[in-house]
């Protein structure tokens, strides 16, 4: 069997997935967040190969064609691309780090297949506790868009948990409670844990 060094933890837009990775990080030091690439502008503060490597849509596809994005998607409503970048993952796994990494179902059933990843879904408490995470996140939203982004959260409840090895629930004020339950996962599951 191979050595556990990716593991996946995802969920639908604003369950907290971010914040649980990023705790993780914290806690452990040889567990790291992948950095993707993607091809939409840098917002303030980012930086290139920190937050993502940030790259034209024709170097995008480049590194697709040689292999090294494997898996991509492209935002529909903005012919922006995102996607993994394999030669940040090889780096980070070469040097005996662990990989979080956040996505759909397609790189999800990918890292599973090709990486032996542990795959972790995370569940909102209540459709209404997303919704107030989403407002609280922009409170800006548009009724339209706060639609469409919970609409799209249960396809994904009702469609893809299922293809998730684990299922942890991130209940409103109960964050450290979801992040000990995925480090429990990951111990039982054979990943090296070093403070």
């Amino acid at each position: 069997m191979k050595e556990k060094r990716v593991l996946i933890v995802s969920g639908p837009t604003g369950v907290g997935e971010n914040t649980i990775v990023s705790k993780i990080c914290e806690k452990y030091s040889n567990f790291r967040r992948l950095v993707t690439a993607t091809t939409r502008a840098p917002r303030l503060g980012e930086k290139n190969k920190i937050d993502y490597y940030f790259m034209s849509n024709e170097r995008f596809l480049k590194e697709v064609k040689k292999g090294n994005i494997p898996e991509y998607q492209n935002s529909r409503d903005r012919d922006v691309y995102y996607g993994t970048y394999l030669p940040d993952l090889a780096d980070k796994a070469s040097r005996g780090l662990n990989v979080i990494i956040n996505t759909d179902i397609t790189g999800t059933k990918y890292f599973k297949n090709s990486w032996n990843a542990t795959t972790i879904f995370i569940m909102p408490d209540s459709m209404e506790s997303l919704k107030k995470r989403h407002l609280k996140r922009d409170s800006s939203i548009s009724e339209d868009d706060l639609k469409k982004r919970l609409d799209y959260a249960k396809y994904e409840i009702e469609n893809e948990r299922n293809s998730y090895d684990f299922e942890v629930v991130n209940a409103h004020n109960k964050l450290d409670e979801a992040v000990d339950n995925i480090i429990e996962i990951v111990k039982q599951a054979g990943y090296k844990l070093e403070d």
